[in-house]
């Protein structure tokens, strides 16, 4: 059987990312059992401008490709070089998918088995402080000159390799990367297989950090081990960037999607990851409140409020506050002027409610006006609901549960098949206090609407 043929290769790119990004400059080493066969480099013409932080990195700018080959009119010596061998790379994942979109854009497939260096070097050399190839290179005393040049990156990371082979003499540890099945040559380059095998099948939240143990990434999943190596497949450059990050992963099972739901949103609002967009804006919440004029009237208003409030009422955009006051003025012959409907000193003239009974102008005595203002807030605080949703639990022995008192979410919890919840006191010592805030209210409100009152239980208070 003939001797394993590998193909060492890096590239500099315009720095787009995955997709959209250009090859700037190429070099492939073709070698067998150590041994050299062929090698190639060369600039590329990447057909676009190439940024000034790229250039301060590399030293390649637009005069120097100007004159040098497009990807094209080198893709048959990149074929040649790279037909039956093992693509090798430090970061594999990126060269060989720049390479795969530059063949992708002729409208040609590049399909090849890949061996990452970055992976190698952690299972065959563990320890290191850093897998970084400069800081590799340094710790092993193996020379690298031109660094982020395409050959001076190339011949180290030939040396690297070669001294990878040297520790994986039966190969063992190669063919297991090369399995398909095994998933080395899909996964992050910082991220050990064990931190995968770890993840549950199951229903719940997981974090991706960084180096430092910084949460990047929040998510959440019906299936956690599912949808985390979905990351690691998409090709989109978010995705790609994130993947690059990510040193350990955490997860938080839930057994119900809803408590998943909730956590991630708490998760995201706490930690505000860089890569994720949806929930990290700061929505205001909107309270109807009261206070006591200088004549001894009760007067309404509307005010931004912070998670748990003490207002009769909570309201996700202004305009749904005005329009709740407007129907209480209208219902309980309300002043607009004394319910923060209408900024002036003298009578009322609301376009829409009428019926003012003349508070305004001292037609009605304050004790039955603020009477009836007190009925206007029983009403409101009436309609705010106190109830549990029950859901499943993480295990067949437990439910988890949602706990909303007097229409503010408390936070969730988890309960034995056999406890008894006939109020809220009784979810008190199973509860994991959480924030009220506009997404976790978007959240429920989305969840009763989709499965109405199956699973809620109205609780005494």
């Amino acid at each position: 059987m003939p001797a394993t043929i590998y193909t060492v290769i890096d590239v500099e790119t315009t720095g787009k990312g995955i997709l959209g990004n250009r090859i700037t400059e190429i070099c492939i080493v073709r070698m067998q059992e150590g041994e050299i066969l062929d090698t190639f480099t060369s600039l590329v013409n990447p057909e676009c401008p190439i940024p000034s932080f790229i250039t301060g990195l590399t030293g390649i700018d637009d005069d120097m490709v100007r004159t040098a080959p497009i990807f094209s009119e080198i893709a048959d010596r990149v074929l040649e070089l790279t037909t039956e061998a093992i693509f090798v790379a430090h970061n594999v994942s990126f060269d060989y998918n720049v390479v795969k979109e530059e063949f992708r854009k002729l409208g040609k497939s590049f399909v090849r088995k890949k061996l990452c260096t970055v992976r190698l070097s952690r299972k065959l050399i563990p320890g290191m402080a850093s897998y970084s190839l400069g800081k590799l290179c340094r710790s092993l005393n193996i020379p690298l000159e031109d660094r982020h040049r395409a050959k001076g990156d190339t011949d180290a990371t030939v040396i690297l390799f070669t001294r990878l082979l040297g520790l994986d003499t039966d190969r063992s540890v190669i063919k297991k990367f090369l399995n398909v099945r095994s998933r080395e040559a899909t996964l992050p380059p910082h991220l050990p297989l064990t931190a995968i095998e770890a993840l549950p099948a199951t229903t719940g939240v997981y974090l991706f950090k960084d180096k430092q143990g910084k949460v990047v990434y929040v998510g959440k999943a019906k299936n956690i081990k599912q949808r985390v190596t979905s990351h690691f497949y998409n090709k989109k450059n978010k995705e790609y960037a994130l993947c690059q990050e990510t040193y350990s992963i955490d997860y938080e099972e839930t057994g119900s999607e809803l408590v998943a739901l909730l956590v991630e949103a708490a998760k995201i609002q706490h930690y505000y990851p860089v890569y994720n967009q949806a929930q990290k804006t700061q929505v205001s919440l909107y309270g109807v409140i009261t206070y006591t004029n200088r004549k001894g009237v009760l007067q309404l208003g509307i005010d931004r409020v912070q998670g748990i409030t003490s207002s009769f009422a909570i309201f996700y955009t202004r305009q749904q506050a005005i329009e709740t006051l407007e129907r209480l003025s209208m219902a309980y012959q309300l002043c607009p002027r004394y319910c923060g409907l209408q900024h002036t000193h003298k009578r009322c003239s609301h376009y829409k409610v009428k019926n003012c009974k003349g508070i305004c102008e001292g037609k009605e005595s304050t004790a039955l006006y603020n009477m009836r203002v007190h009925q206007a807030l029983k009403e409101i605080s009436s309609e705010q609901q106190s109830f549990v949703i029950k859901e499943k639990g993480r295990t067949i022995e437990e439910q988890s549960f949602v706990m909303i008192e007097q229409g503010v979410y408390k936070g969730y919890g988890f309960i034995g098949e056999e406890a008894q919840i006939s109020k809220l006191e009784d979810c008190e010592h199973y509860l994991t206090k959480q924030k009220h805030t506009y997404h976790t209210t978007k959240i429920i409100k989305s969840y009763l609407k989709k499965n109405g009152n199956t699973t809620v239980l109205s609780m005494n208070t």
